[in-house]
């Protein structure tokens, strides 16, 4: 189950790079690791390259290319495309390992003169220490200008509880998620359907290619056959992972989105929780760009991820509906 959650996050992710899904390796007691507690970055490498945990069998010095297993995967070949293609994407910047329950914000909120990310540092008074966010940028107007945690602090979550729905929206919103998720059911059959044909005509392309090695005897067309064949059955498998991925769901309604909806009912209760890697995956949640912030003044107009966006622009559609009076102007009584 640690390895599963570990591929889902990185696919989905939850995890940026494979030195966050390190560290979370770590963090886990059950997971072996050597005398210093410490997991080598190449085991992340290792589980992220076995296709025996997406249900397939794959050892190219016996010629055993991709064979579906007989065991349990531990997730979908989908799951796994998707990690290997994360992966050919390049290296991004791994998380700080500066990053610690003093300074949650540190290098989420932007300098609004230099749209650098805001450092951070505890500063030496007469009789204790202070904390303060500023901007280490050089050459920029804020630069080393000073800005109290708390200030900084208090406003984003000000800007956090604005994002929070009232009861009536947010039951309107489940009510339209519920749904969704049953329309979707309907559709599920169809889409599954599709994939499968999608699968049989691959299949039809494969046989037709080897019928074609049969009739050549030229090996530079061989080996181009050969190249379109495994390129077909990646392709093949990938659909056939969709078909048995969509024909029925792997959770509930219940099981996908109590969590994700009890976030949107109420962001702040995973902020004040204290623990940085919560507060961490609030602000991924919550927004889809970095807040600037301005001194004196306070954050910029964010930019809120999906589901928030949503609700806004249903809750000003809310405030601009027709009221009981209509359209037409108001005319005297006779």
């Amino acid at each position: 189950s640690i390895i599963q959650e570990a591929m889902e996050g990185f696919a989905s992710g939850r995890f940026e790079t494979q030195v966050e899904v390190k560290r979370f390796l770590e963090s886990r007691p059950e997971f072996p690791k050597d005398r210093d507690n410490y997991v080598h970055p190449s085991r992340v490498t290792e589980l992220f390259e076995r296709p025996l945990y997406a249900g397939f069998v794959h050892y190219p010095e016996w010629d055993v290319h991709m064979v579906p297993g007989k065991h349990e995967p531990l997730v979908d070949f989908e799951t796994f495309e998707k990690i290997q293609q994360r992966r050919a994407a390049g290296a991004k910047a791994p998380a700080r390992k500066d990053l610690n329950a003093d300074f949650p914000l540190r290098g989420f909120v932007l300098c609004c003169d230099c749209h650098k990310p805001l450092t951070a540092a505890w500063s030496a008074g007469k009789l204790r220490k202070y904390p303060y966010y500023f901007c280490g940028t050089k050459g920029c107007e804020s630069y080393r200008k000073s800005i109290p945690r708390r200030e900084l602090e208090d406003d984003f979550e000000a800007v956090l509880r604005r994002l929070q729905p009232t009861r009536g929206l947010y039951e309107v919103a489940r009510a339209m998620f519920v749904d969704a998720w049953d329309q979707r059911l309907m559709q599920a059959q169809d889409i599954a359907t599709a994939f499968q044909n999608e699968a049989q005509k691959l299949e039809r392309q494969i046989e037709g290619l080897l019928d074609r090695i049969v009739e050549t005897a030229n090996p530079s067309i061989v080996a181009a056959y050969e190249k379109r064949i495994a390129k077909l059955e990646h392709q093949k498998l990938i659909a056939l992972s969709k078909t048995a991925r969509t024909e029925k769901p792997q959770h509930t309604f219940q099981e996908m989105f109590e969590h994700a909806m009890g976030f949107i009912s109420n962001p702040c209760k995973l902020w004040d929780s204290g623990e940085l890697r919560l507060k961490r995956l609030v602000l991924r949640l919550a927004f889809s760009e970095r807040l600037a912030y301005r001194r004196y003044e306070g954050y910029r107009t964010p930019k809120t991820a999906l589901p928030f966006n949503i609700l806004g622009d249903f809750c000003m559609q809310k405030e601009k509906l027709v009221g009981p009076e209509g359209l037409e102007p108001p005319t005297k009584r006779l």
